[in-house]
């Protein structure tokens, strides 16, 4: 790809092209978000913008929507992440039913209209097949962007789109039976490995190298990503994630099938590896600015001249569409009992043809299914839908949500309650011995812990014990948040290297300021620092272990439990108030040491004024040494 348009131009061509398209998306993005018009309407605009229809800047947007779709493929592959088999049987009855009832529904109704315009039959299955999908880009980025990825409607929506995106599989193993001849667009169309091959086989290679990727994920990135992670260098794990992503687009192009397809298996294969949330923070960065690219190439591949030839044509079977799926979802909502303002977001985030539709227009054109002309009619509204999405999205929260707040208490009813589990209180970060003493405690008192260790041997034996465990770094956002940061209270920094708990101190200060944070100090010094970086409590090393140690001498030296006790919650109070003035007087040696020889002196005009109290003594609740007892008789 990156050759072909250097090969145009050559590298200053390239970097031209690369200027235009970060410069559309930084000036347009910006102005649709403040309008509130979301940055997906935004990244169209600025396509259609430097497009052949406009400003022609970067000539046929053709060129380099190859690598843009790599971002649909990075996205696909962190959705497979996201499927863990608990989680679909979780959702069963939404993606099999609600998700397979939308394509069912949808195709047929459209199979039939495309039969009344005229197609063939073998035609109208493919068009009714294609237009029933709908945009996991757009949709999976306009639900994070409103903050409705957890709520009703966004849980429905992932739903169905799960449905299609698995959908997409047997599809693909379909076309080719419908295929009659080699068709106007065939010479347009890559050549596969496959392609020589008779229908029948074609489909059977296509089911043989979804196998293969399911069985490759299982047997040996598994193991490869293990070594990896025993590196603990994180630069080789981008380069694994890339390279994986990558070599399975490759494969797949081999045998003629989507890239996004082949990533989307290994994914939902890798989802319940241990180190699947390292993987999405690797290649999120990846995604947002791909998916980017790739809706900037979808606004300046819209083929205005087409809608100039045949305008009204056009926007009927755009609007018609939109219209016809709308109303598909709202049926199939009511149905599922989804309440009115869910249902309808529902119904518009899902309204639009999806990008799987270009690449089932093209595989479809290069099998004879039906001419060149239709493929270009399909592409236009597919794109022309997407584009319109984010403008229904807008009509929706400015006209539909607030006519129907009357009943939007109802939407977050017991039917509608978060999926279990994704409100973890506590996080832990280190789970060696200060980590699992800390989270022992904390389970043992009711709270949910979540886990977050660089650690395989550690990440393995938690999941073993069944532990939620998250492998990767703490100080990264994206990690933080799969863990459920925004609903965490309390965070527990137990690693044992000074400078690590202070980079995660301060990424989550930076991003999730809410958070109480309770932190393993080595010493003094690095109590003072992590003070100042925001931690709420710090317990020192050579407190906490050496109190405890006292603790046990006091009883031996005939102190009764109760009074060993209370000199050591003593002096502890006084050592954190110590503390606290030692922090203010910090970088001043003299009024430093001024501090801790009156704190000393305090101190032991403290303890001497505990005078124990007999009548704790003979209170059994308190387990005593038997030289203690043998002294108190």
């Amino acid at each position: 790809m990156i050759a072909a348009v250097v090969a145009g131009g050559g590298a200053a061509g390239a970097l031209q092209s690369a200027f235009v398209y970060l410069a559309a998306a930084v000036l347009m993005v910006p102005v649709a978000k403040r309008l509130g018009l979301g940055s997906v309407l935004g990244y169209l605009v600025a396509g259609v913008l430097i497009g052949p229809a406009a400003l022609d800047l970067v000539g046929d947007a053709a060129q380099v929507m190859g690598f843009a779709e790599f971002g649909v493929v990075v996205m696909l592959f962190l959705i497979g992440l996201e499927l863990q088999p608990r989680v679909l049987w979780t959702m069963r009855k939404d993606v099999l039913g609600l998700g397979g009832l939308q394509v069912a529904v949808t195709a047929g109704l459209v199979f039939g209209i495309a039969t009344a315009l005229g197609l063939a039959w073998r035609e109208a299955v493919a068009v009714g097949l294609i237009l029933a999908l709908s945009s996991t880009a757009i949709a999976l980025q306009s639900l994070a962007e409103k903050g409705l990825s957890d709520a009703p409607a966004g849980r429905r929506s992932f739903a169905v789109l799960l449905f299609q995106d698995i959908a997409v599989i047997p599809i693909l193993a379909l076309l080719p039976l419908l295929a009659t001849a080699s068709g106007d667009g065939a010479e347009a169309a890559a050549e596969s490995a496959i392609s020589g091959l008779p229908a029948y086989q074609q489909a059977l290679a296509v089911l043989g190298a979804i196998a293969l990727v399911i069985a490759g994920g299982k047997l040996l990135i598994g193991p490869m990503l293990r070594v990896i992670a025993a590196t603990h260098l994180r630069e080789l794990f981008v380069a694994a994630a890339l390279l994986i992503v990558v070599g399975i687009s490759l494969a797949m192009g081999l045998v003629g099938l989507s890239p996004a397809l082949g990533t989307f298996l290994a994914g939902v294969v890798l989802a319940d590896s241990e180190y699947r949330h390292e993987l999405e923070g690797d290649l999120e960065p990846f995604k947002g600015l791909l998916l980017g690219l790739f809706f900037i190439t979808v606004g300046a591949s819209i083929d205005f001249g087409l809608v100039a030839d045949m305008p009204l044509a056009i926007v009927g079977l755009v609007l018609g569409l939109m219209a016809l799926k709308a109303l598909v979802l709202q049926g199939l909502g009511l149905a599922w009992g989804v309440r009115a303002p869910a249902r309808a977001t529902l119904s518009l985030i899902l309204a639009q043809a999806g990008e799987f539709g270009f690449v089932l227009v093209a595989t479809s054109l290069s099998l004879g299914i039906f001419a060149g002309e239709t493929g270009q009619l399909l592409v236009v509204v597919i794109a022309l839908s997407m584009a319109l999405t984010p403008l229904a999205l807008v009509f929706d929260d400015r006209v539909l949500q607030p006519r129907l707040a009357r009943v939007e208490n109802e939407c977050m009813g017991e039917a509608e309650a978060p999926p279990a589990g994704r409100r973890a209180p506590v996080l832990v970060a280190g789970f060696r011995r200060y980590g699992q003493t800390a989270g022992r405690l904390l389970m043992a008192n009711g709270f949910d812990v979540t886990v977050l260790d660089l650690d395989p041997s550690v990440v393995s034996v938690l999941r073993d014990h069944g532990l939620p465990v998250y492998f990767g770094d703490a100080t990264r956002a994206e990690l933080l948040e799969s863990a459920g940061a925004e609903h965490v209270e309390v965070l527990v920094v137990a690693t044992s290297e000074p400078a690590r708990s202070l980079e995660i101190v301060e990424s989550v200060r930076r991003h999730f300021p809410k958070i109480r944070i309770v932190s393993r100090a080595y010493d003094t010094r690095h109590a003072h620092a992590l003070r100042g970086a925001g931690v709420d409590r710090t317990v020192c090393d050579v407190n906490g272990g050496g109190l405890a140690l006292g603790r046990a001498a006091l009883e031996e030296l005939g102190f009764h439990p109760y009074r060993a006790e209370r000199a050591v919650r003593r002096f502890r109070r006084h050592e954190d108030e110590t503390q606290a003035m030692l922090f203010e007087a910090y970088g001043d040696a003299g009024r430093t040491t001024r501090v801790a020889r009156s704190r000393t002196l305090d101190l032991g005009r403290l303890l001497e004024a505990d005078v124990e109290d007999d009548s704790l003594v003979r209170d059994g609740a308190w387990s005593t040494t038997l030289e203690a007892q043998a002294a108190r008789d």
